[in-house]
């Protein structure tokens, strides 16, 4: 006698939240009190163009064969403390990636610089009971960055634009997120510009 067969019952699929494009945490409206929130960014990072980025020379060096110095990055923009940050996360970046030894007494091999140029937020998602009221913003910091080999004066990187991003959750103080968010999205531009230098031909 054959045992019987059970089939699977699939549950029927509830409504769909047309105001979400995530699994993201319950709405905070901007004038309810709530602690601030931010996004992680690794999954950004390994959905972005960094994706094939791996830590250590691509590029045929040796770890550490030359030495980088970075000029602090200008910031063009109205949003403060940009080019610190990008200057401070772009060095240790570098540190991390050993691909090039960091030089710190003006005397690199390769001389990285650049100019913050834009920092813009974009609406992601909206809270579902209010269209008008956003709940997650994609941030982004634009910089054209130069490398110039010290010896030869020749151009690595002229002028090449890159953008880093992350995402935030508004709270009740926008302000306090972004400025929170400050350290990942230096972080992504400084593993793309890292990745850049990694991946030369020279």
């Amino acid at each position: 006698m054959k045992a019987p067969t059970s089939k699977l019952q699939h549950p029927a699929a509830g409504p769909r939240d047309h105001g979400t494009t995530g699994p993201l945490d319950s709405p905070v409206r901007s004038g309810r009190q709530g602690p601030v929130v931010l996004l992680s960014c690794s999954l950004v990072v390994l959905l972005s163009g960094c994706a094939g980025y791996r830590l250590g020379p691509t590029n045929g060096l040796a770890a550490g064969e030359k030495s980088v110095q970075i000029v602090p990055f200008s910031n063009q923009t109205l949003e403060p403390r940009l080019g610190d940050a990008v200057t401070y996360q772009l060095r240790k970046e570098l540190q991390k990636d050993a691909t090039f030894h960091l030089a710190t007494h003006d005397d690199g091999d390769i001389v990285v610089g650049g100019v913050i140029t834009a920092y813009h937020r974009f609406e992601v998602t909206f809270v579902p009971s209010d269209v008008l009221t956003v709940r997650d913003y994609r941030i982004s910091l634009s910089a054209q960055v130069t490398a110039r080999e010290r010896s030869t004066g020749k151009l690595l990187l002229d002028h090449t634009e890159v953008t880093g991003y992350t995402l935030i959750r508004v709270g009740t103080d926008i302000v306090s997120t972004e400025r929170q968010a400050l350290p990942l999205l230096a972080g992504d531009l400084a593993k793309r510009v890292t990745a850049l230098l990694a991946e030369g031909s020279w």
